[in-house]
């Protein structure tokens, strides 16, 4: 529908899709205090448990999914409360400029400020600064590692407990990987789609999709560089038997990879980060769904966070899809597995 509207001029395909997904403002929460503020200039939504606490709270700072493009407070507003109560946690939903419009690293650096701002402040809040968690999904979740990566070698600011990456898209090199092929045409995240959120992210555009898809906008000497961290023999063989057809790359086209060569970069994609700053990363708990393009980037992060000493907590939804959990209690319904997945989050953040 969004294509149709932006080829007839109406409107564009992200303005429609924000649209149908902006989410609506809802009632109080009889258990929940739920203000609206800024945290160094970056709007949060934060939800505070009513109930009395014997102690201090744990504190958990979540990054809405959408692709960098979609997604809002009000999108998420079910998904955070649910969070807030069900674990009895202080949540802060943060509210990063979006892309097109904001072009990467605006979304990373609005999440990396919000979080300092709420680690520093972390009193007002009747939070523990040694129970601090990031948490987010899909793009979220990327924003998530990304922060965790930049916070691992801080010395100024307590330890982050606890990471959670619901099903992250967490690398831009190789749109080729298994889950890539097996879930290319399974709702709500296609393979085009994919590269596409990442290239608006990156440049404000969808310039070169068809050849970021290829493959042949990665120098040769890099695709080896990094092929001991992104590849498909990194993925366990149980993943694989659902019909893959791997594809060899094109030839590298240089002048593509002048306008995408900041996916090399960790902050972008946080898959390449030095072994130096993943094996200082905290206890993780990752999220994967079967029927998910995404899927093989939790896998690959698994295995490099395992690699390199960090506790690894790994739930897999055999029926879930990628989006199921931003479908939480969406127009009155919700998918069982979603529920699974998001009791899962839940059941973790209860044993830190």
């Amino acid at each position: 529908q969004g294509k149709i509207l932006e080829k007839t001029g109406l409107c564009s395909q992200i303005t429609f899709g924000r649209y149908v997904r902006q989410g609506r403002k809802l009632g109080v929460d009889p258990k929940l205090f739920i203000q609206d503020l800024q945290f160094n200039k970056v709007p949060v939504r934060v939800y505070q448990p009513k109930a009395t606490s014997d102690g201090q709270r744990r504190g958990i700072i979540f990054f809405h999914g959408g692709g960098w493009v979609f997604g809002s407070l009000d999108t998420y507003e079910k998904v955070c409360r649910y969070i807030s109560r069900e674990s009895e946690s202080v949540v802060v939903s943060v509210q990063y400029r979006l892309a097109p419009e904001h072009k990467y690293p605006a979304a990373y650096e609005d999440c990396l400020n919000a979080t300092i701002h709420f680690m520093k402040n972390i009193e007002l809040y009747g939070v523990d600064p040694a129970n601090v968690i990031v948490c987010g999904d899909s793009a979220g979740g990327n924003l998530a590692a990304a922060v965790s990566q930049t916070l691992a070698g801080r010395s100024d600011l307590p330890k982050l407990r606890a990471q959670i990456l619901i099903y992250p898209g967490l690398q831009a090199l190789d749109f080729n990987l298994p889950s890539y092929h097996q879930n290319r045409g399974v709702p709500l995240l296609f393979r085009e789609r994919a590269a596409f959120f990442a290239l608006q992210y990156l440049n404000g555009d969808a310039l070169h999709m068809q050849e970021v898809l290829e493959g042949s906008h990665i120098p040769p000497d890099m695709r080896l560089k990094y092929r001991k961290w992104v590849s498909p023999d990194n993925i366990p063989e149980k993943f694989k038997v659902r019909g893959v057809k791997p594809l060899r790359p094109t030839d590298f086209i240089a002048e593509v990879y002048e306008t995408v060569k900041r996916f090399c970069e960790p902050n972008l994609c946080p898959l390449l980060a030095e072994d130096a700053i993943v094996h200082q990363l905290p206890e993780t708990f990752i999220l994967t769904c079967e029927y998910d393009v995404l899927r093989d980037d939790g896998l690959l992060y698994k295995k490099r966070l395992e690699d390199n000493g960090v506790q690894v907590t790994w739930y897999h939804l055999e029926d879930g899809f990628h989006g199921i959990i931003s479908l939480h209690d969406y127009c009155g319904f919700s998918f069982p597995a979603g529920k699974r997945g998001l009791d899962s989050v839940v059941n973790f953040l209860k044993s830190l």
